[in-house]
């Protein structure tokens, strides 16, 4: 394990999340986080559980999750995630990231992970929707759905 490099992947999470808690969300600040973040991948691959610790690899998501801007890099992450063992969190993550690319690329969402202002962004076959969030060790998509209208109202 790479203690050294899950703390700064923590504190880069850490920063990013005060950012946009505080409602002074920076580009600059985004676009520096996901610069460092492309070279810790180039150095050492996806910065894994085994890596990093599960803590640290969801710190890498996060970051790559607000890399909007950048697609190709977050596609590019998302090909790293899936060439790993699907451990619990990880199909979790990859969850996440699948809808947040597809978003981003204007298609709907096959998850049900995005929404906008407390409300879903376009989902693809909802019919087999809890299928498929079952299969990626998601809750319901309703219990979800609550607490995304929870959020969306404390903004």
């Amino acid at each position: 394990m790479n203690n050294k490099l899950r703390l700064e992947l923590k504190r880069m999470m850490k920063s990013d999340q005060s950012m946009i808690r505080s409602g002074k969300w920076s580009p600059s600040a985004t676009k520096r986080n996901t610069a460092r973040l492309k070279e810790i991948i180039e150095e050492h691959g996806w910065p894994s559980s085994q890596l990093v610790g599960v803590n640290g690899e969801s710190a890498a998501w996060l970051l790559v999750q607000h890399s909007d801007y950048d697609v190709k890099f977050q596609e590019k992450c998302l090909k790293l995630l899936k060439s790993l063992q699907k451990t619990k969190n990880r199909k979790k993550l990859i969850a996440y990231l699948t809808d947040r690319v597809l978003v981003n690329r204007k298609r709907k969402q096959i998850y049900g992970t995005q929404f906008r202002k407390g409300k879903p962004r376009p989902i693809k076959d909802e019919k087999n929707l809890e299928k498929r969030r079952k299969q990626m060790g998601l809750g319901p998509f309703e219990d979800y759905k609550k607490r995304m209208e929870r959020y969306a109202k404390q903004d």
